[in-house]
């Protein structure tokens, strides 16, 4: 007779099946990822396909954890996992412990992911870095105190520009907890706030020595810092993230040294140089000003009130001199335009008394005959009304009881209209 087994009976053994397969336990699978999700919880699930097939995989917190790169649909990848199922829905499906990119390592994936996702945030953009200061007073050092770069770093600054004060803020840069320690330093030396710029690396090494300076916690430590940050990771060829976000990228830590502070020797030449053309222009700037200030004073000693009053002075005597002699002449001609005229007028002076004399007799005959005063005196008179005295010419003018006064050639009299008659 046959057995039979409950749903979670049968998932149960399935699962037991499964794993009591010693080939099931560790293999590697290569597919590609779809319906990806990352939980809340930590654990990433997502689906592994090919042309022909599709199984469930589940990859918990803690393997989660170890992962350089992020996953995302459509990217190819060969996991090592085992192979069980989960008893409550008895669907098969893979336990990553491992995931690494088909064709790409992963931490070249990762670098480059990190890389994008921050040049799309603007974290690369030239316009955000700092310019770097010429003459540092005080320059901070984030690197391993141990190394051989801090000891290249500190010799070659004392050897160019003694001048300045070099601080170190040790840092772990190599191995678990790197980033971590970078990215405290790098925020202790701005939280002092002493240093006037930062120079941030490590020597050489392979990718994954140097792969803290691709965290992003060190990436983000160096944007975000107000000093100026000189990257100085590894050698010329390598190339890191915090490369592209530091206002500055040096090829080695002894480069970055080099570009810090400039070489007290050229420093020298150029201040000498710099003396010598200033004491040259200020020697013929002292020429020029010189010449300047001999004109002025001539100027000047040309325009003296005592200099302006000898010249009105001498323009005064001069015109003296004219008035002297032309004034003689002047006296000379006038007196004979005055001789001249005497003679005219004494001559035509005789006959035109007589003729004025002759003309004013004619006038005063003239008003006499037609004077209102010789019309009067034959007998007339002249009737006037009023307190302005009208001259009454016409007797309907008048009224019985107006009053009128007549002039006569001797006198006048004031009189009553008693009556008025209209004579032809």
């Amino acid at each position: 007779m046959s057995t039979i087994y409950s749903v979670t009976q049968l998932n149960n053994e399935i699962k037991e099946l499964l794993d009591a397969v010693p080939g099931y336990r560790s293999l590697l699978v290569q597919g590609e990822i779809s319906n990806y999700k990352a939980h809340s919880s930590g654990h990433h699930y997502l689906t592994l396909k090919d042309e022909g097939a599709s199984i469930n995989a589940v990859l918990f917190r803690s393997d989660a954890a170890r992962l350089k790169f992020r996953l995302q649909n459509g990217m190819k990848v060969i996991v090592r996992a085992r192979v069980s199922s989960f008893p409550r829905t008895g669907a098969v499906q893979l336990y990553l412990s491992e995931v690494i990119p088909d064709g790409a390592g992963a931490l070249n994936l990762a670098f480059e992911q990190l890389k994008n996702k921050l040049y799309a945030e603007g974290l690369f953009d030239e316009s955000r870095k700092k310019p770097i200061p010429s003459c540092p007073r005080h320059i901070a050092l984030v690197t391993s105190p141990t190394g051989a770069a801090v000891r290249d770093m500190i010799r070659i600054l004392g050897r160019r520009w003694p001048l300045a004060k070099v601080t170190l803020y040790p840092a772990q840069v190599q191995g678990q907890g790197a980033a971590e320690s970078i990215a405290r330093a790098l925020g202790l030396a701005n939280a002092v706030g002493e240093a006037d710029v930062i120079l941030c690396g490590r020597g050489g090494g392979s990718m994954e020595d140097l792969w803290a300076f691709n965290e992003e916690v060190v990436v983000r430590a160096i944007f975000s810092s107000e000093i100026p940050v000189i990257s100085a990771v590894g050698h010329e060829p390598d190339v890191t993230i915090a490369d592209f976000v530091a206002d500055l990228r040096a090829p080695t830590p002894s480069g970055a040294a080099e570009l810090a502070v400039p070489d007290r020797t050229e420093y020298a030449l150029s201040v000498r140089a710099l003396h010598t053309r200033l004491h040259t222009a200020a020697h013929k700037l002292l020429q020029v000003k010189g010449q300047r200030l001999a004109g002025l004073q001539e100027r000047l000693a040309l325009r003296t009130p005592a200099h302006y009053i000898a010249e009105k002075r001498l323009l005064l005597d001069q015109m003296a001199d004219r008035l002297g002699a032309a004034l003689p002449a002047r006296l000379g001609r006038e007196s004979q335009k005055l001789a001249v005229l005497r003679q005219r007028l004494a001559a035509a002076g005789q006959g035109g008394l007589h003729r004025r004399r002759l003309r004013f007799t004619q006038a005063v005959a003239t008003l006499d005959a037609i004077s209102p005063l010789r019309v009067l005196a034959r007998g007339y008179a002249v009737a006037t009304k009023g307190a302005r005295g009208a001259v009454v010419s016409d007797a309907r003018t008048l009224k019985a009881g107006d009053t009128l006064r007549i002039r006569f050639a001797k006198g006048a009299a004031d009189c009553r209209v008693t009556d008025i008659r209209e004579e032809s």
